[in-house]
């Protein structure tokens, strides 16, 4: 029992040490580096990202299923406005949204919808992205649209797959059509 105890005040004594340091650890600079950002580029990033949420709003009116889910607009963010990031990459963006897809219909079916999975099942889509190395934080939106609609198995393919892989193919062609950019950084 005494063991117990003393686990308990040691841990308690580290939590409180963390929180005296809080305030010194959240002390940063007003302002950080900022790479200089070229008008060319965001008027690029403008135009390809406009061209991708279109390009699903179009594949929805052709096959007449709803592709576009709200995670989509923070995704062409990254593929448009931030390509070179990892977070960018193929393997993130369709990995990052089939797991947080798969962990949405996974909670849902074991747990239902409600605030509690929702949150869970945001914190499980991150625990599992960051297992799987497909870390795409729209994918946390995913799961959460996911959760929050009920979603069924249906789901992972439609929208998710197909609004995804039309994301990455309209950033294939766009930003290697221009000559001041080039993407994918890496596939896998």
């Amino acid at each position: 029992m005494k063991k117990r105890v003393s686990i308990f005040v040691r841990r308690h004594l580290a939590i409180n040490k963390r929180l005296a340091r809080l305030p010194r650890n959240c002390k940063a600079p007003l302002r950080g580096p900022r790479p200089p950002m070229s008008l060319r580029y965001a008027v690029w990033s403008f135009i390809s990202a406009t061209l991708g949420i279109l390009a699903i709003c179009e594949v929805t009116t052709l096959v007449g299923h709803p592709l576009l889910i709200g995670s989509f607009g923070a995704s062409a963010v990254l593929l448009f406005g931030a390509t070179d990031s990892p977070l960018a990459q193929p393997r993130n963006l369709v990995g990052g949204h089939l797991v947080s897809a798969t962990v949405a219909v996974v909670v849902v079916a074991l747990f239902g919808s409600s605030p509690v999975t929702m949150a869970i099942g945001v914190g499980l889509a991150i625990f599992v992205m960051n297992m799987t190395h497909t870390t795409h934080p729209p994918g946390g939106a995913t799961a959460l649209i996911g959760v929050q609609g009920a979603a069924g198995p249906s789901f992972i393919l439609l929208p998710v797959l197909a609004g995804a892989l039309i994301l990455l193919a309209t950033a294939i062609f766009t930003n290697n059509v221009v000559y001041h950019r080039s993407y994918p950084k890496h596939w896998l």
